[in-house]
């Protein structure tokens, strides 16, 4: 569990050490990151980068309580960025993927499916699904995360809802 930023009348707040809040959030935000990329080997980048933001300002942002909701708006600026800069770039078929020693049940394949359909998303919606679904958030909370107002917040999570909804009646339609 996190370290909480405890601030009592006329006392100063008690500010978590960095590092110790970063080994506490570092694997959820780890797992967020992916959820927001649906690339493991972009994850860990992107966190180090949000971490490295977020370190001149730490002191601020501890006092604030404001330290997670900064770090995952830089996870997701940091995606949208590379998203962008991605689209560029001319691309190349994938690498077979590594054979797995044991076949795969209905609930991984439903998993699979899932995923693919969420990485479809455009990259705010697919934050806000993972955001509102994955960590569990309000819709406030995700305004906040994602820096815009709830509403907003609520017509990323409906929009995708929708896309994601139609694409799977059109893929049950298919069969």
């Amino acid at each position: 569990m996190p370290e909480e930023v405890s601030v009592d009348a006329g006392h100063e707040a008690t500010e978590p050490d960095f590092g110790a809040w970063v080994a506490s959030r570092g694997p959820a935000l780890q797992r967020f990151a992916y959820l927001v990329t649906g690339n493991s080997s972009d994850a860990p980048d992107l966190v180090q980068d949000a971490l490295t933001r977020a370190l001149p300002r730490w002191e601020s942002l501890a006092a604030s309580g404001t330290a997670e909701a900064y770090v995952k708006r830089s996870i997701v600026n940091g995606s949208i960025s590379g998203w962008r800069k991605r689209r560029r770039l001319v691309l190349v078929e994938d690498v077979e993927p590594m054979a797995t020693s044991h076949a795969p049940g209905p609930e991984e394949r439903d998993a699979d499916e899932a995923w693919a359909l969420v990485q479809t998303l455009p990259s705010n919606q697919r934050a806000a699904v993972v955001l509102r679904f994955y960590e569990d958030l309000s819709f406030a909370q995700i305004a906040v995360v994602l820096d815009c107002a709830e509403a907003t917040a609520r017509s990323h999570v409906h929009r995708a809802l929708a896309k994601l909804r139609e694409r799977l009646n059109e893929g049950v339609d298919n069969e």
